[in-house]
């Protein structure tokens, strides 16, 4: 018998080389196992210190098993805790053949004054808002000023980014052919303050600008210069303030502000503003000078003849309900600007909030918003309310959330970090945040995305609360949290309402880090939760930096 050499030899090589690549593959699942598990937060039974931590609802001790969970992302804020950009517009745009959302807006980068030297660009696919992409830098001044509030429109295949320099005294309009930018060879415009702009469905290009004062022009074709004979101030009439001008054209109830944006909703034109109440508003909770809302009105043309809408958002956390009627702020409001777009059938308001201690840590916000118009054309933009027979009747800001885009409501068994709160309510001085000098958001700058920011400077009675949260159909066992214990206090975690049913219950003593219960009572579905911090102590009690339940 002749032995085939070559098929022994190719026999063998192949045996050889699988080998080595078996081998290999094995080494890189090693490695890729070990940077999960050290990247990854573990919740066991064993994170808990069984000498000073009592924990009232029954868990008992267990062998440590690792958990390997992830970090909640896309919530609301919808990008990561670290990013600060306000005065976000939204737009949608198909570049190579993809649709995505891209938000515009200012860079909260200063710390010490409003917004930042450059703007940055992120994007999601329009399938999937809570999934954020990061551009990078896409503008920075032409003489390295602070950039206020920009606008992005498309006109054929190019992108024109409307940049407000040097504190948004000087506008400048610079292109790209990628709507991500960079945006470059930057041309001085004749617009103003917190430019918007609308390229209608004929080609015409119209602009709105104004702070305390309002303005709007058609542009010439080469989308800087006003267009002779169309230049109108005031078609919405401003606030009374100090920085107004004294020129008869104050409006006592439906007062611009600032942060112009228009946009054409079911063939009207809207105009999107900040508005600011200057008269009590009990509705609201508001009893002095507030511009936290982002307000429209509307017309049939696009440069005049605009009337009340009404209000789409109030960026002062969950209102509570008063016996009265009134309502009652849980969260600090502060300046607020964005706009509405349709993404894929549905509607949406972006706007922002504030963390930190002043309005230089802002951060973008997104709710669901709905849209319709009566048979008299009456245009309805925010929560709405039907008659019977489904015609909208009133429309009222909706709901500040902690979901965001989840609209289900965020998977209960991911991490979440405290700083998703939309609700930060009582304390020692009680109010919304604690009152003046009470707890808030920390503001986080480190780029990481499982980056928690922590709510800080907590008294005893502040709740902070998350809506919502998705459950399931099935409940789970335990809640942990990571809690930073500056004196003996008690959490009570409630659900539904901040005065709700108590469904786990821990004791920490001072100098604890984490605690964990066993859940007394089930919960299943959408939820709201609150997390109630009790103590004896007149202190500061308590930093609060995430929260997960399981199974």
């Amino acid at each position: 018998m002749k032995m085939n050499y070559k098929l022994l030899f190719l026999s063998l090589l192949f045996f050889l080389v699988n080998s080595a690549i078996a081998k290999a593959l094995f080494k890189r699942q090693e490695t890729e196992d070990s940077e999960v598990e050290s990247s990854a937060v573990e919740v066991d039974a064993d994170d808990v210190n069984a000498d000073d931590v009592v924990v009232d609802s029954g868990v008992e001790s267990e062998d440590p098993v690792e958990k390997v969970k992830e970090y909640i992302k896309g919530a609301n804020p919808y990008l990561p805790l670290w990013e600060h950009v306000p005065d976000g517009e939204p737009k949608v745009f198909e570049y190579q053949g993809k649709k995505r959302v891209y938000i515009y807006g200012s860079h909260d980068t200063n710390r010490d004054e409003y917004c930042g030297k450059d703007q940055v660009v992120w994007s999601a696919p329009v399938e999937d808002l809570t999934d954020w992409t990061y551009h990078g830098v896409c503008y920075v001044a032409t003489d390295g000023s602070n950039l206020y509030a920009p606008d992005v429109v498309q006109k054929g295949d190019t992108f024109y980014l409307y940049a407000a320099e040097q504190n948004g005294a000087a506008v400048y309009v610079a292109t790209s052919k990628n709507p991500a930018g960079p945006f470059t060879d930057p041309v001085k415009a004749d617009v103003g303050f917190d430019p918007g702009l609308l390229v209608d469905d004929d080609g015409r290009i119209y602009a709105y600008w104004g702070f305390t004062h309002q303005s709007c022009a058609e542009l010439e074709d080469d989308m800087v210069t006003i267009k002779n004979g169309t230049l109108k101030n005031n078609v919405l009439k401003h606030a009374i303030t100090q920085w107004s001008p004294a020129d008869g054209f104050e409006d006592p109830v439906d007062a611009f502000f600032e942060a112009s944006s228009p946009r054409k909703v079911l063939g009207k034109y809207v105009y999107i503003y900040s508005k600011r109440y200057y008269t009590p508003q009990p509705q609201y909770g508001v009893y002095e000078d507030c511009n936290g809302f982002l307000s429209y009105k509307y017309s049939n043309e696009p440069l005049d003849n605009y009337v009340m809408g009404g209000d789409i958002s109030f960026n002062a956390g969950e209102l509570l309900e008063n016996d009265d009627g009134t309502k009652t702020m849980t969260y600090r409001w502060g300046n607020n600007h964005g706009s509405i777009i349709e993404v894929e059938g549905q509607w949406y308001i972006f706007y922002h909030r504030q963390t930190g201690v002043n309005e230089y840590a802002r951060q973008a916000m997104i709710e669901p918003v709905d849209v319709a118009m009566d048979k008299n054309g009456k245009l309805f933009i925010g929560k709405i309310t039907y008659n019977e027979e489904g015609e909208p009747i009133s429309s009222e800001p909706v709901e500040m959330t902690s979901q965001g885009a989840h609209v289900n409501g965020l998977d209960s068994r991911k991490i979440i970090s405290a700083g998703y709160a939309c609700h930060l309510f009582g304390g020692k001085k009680g109010g919304a945040n604690g009152g003046e000098g009470g707890a808030y958001i920390l503001p986080v700058y480190d780029q990481v995305d499982t980056i928690s920011a922590p709510i800080v400077d907590i008294t005893s009675k502040i709740t902070a609360g998350y809506r919502y949260l998705q459950f399931g159909s099935e409940s789970p066992s335990t809640v942990s949290v990571e809690v930073k214990a500056l004196e003996d206090l008690v959490i009570n975690v409630r659900v539904d309402d901040y005065q709700g049913d108590i469904i786990a219950t821990m004791n920490l003593k001072k100098g604890d880090t984490k605690a964990k219960a066993s859940l007394i009572k089930e919960v299943t579905g959408k939820r709201a939760i609150y997390f109630e911090f009790l103590s004896e102590s007149d202190n500061v009690i308590a930093e609060f930096n995430l929260f997960t339940f399981d199974d």
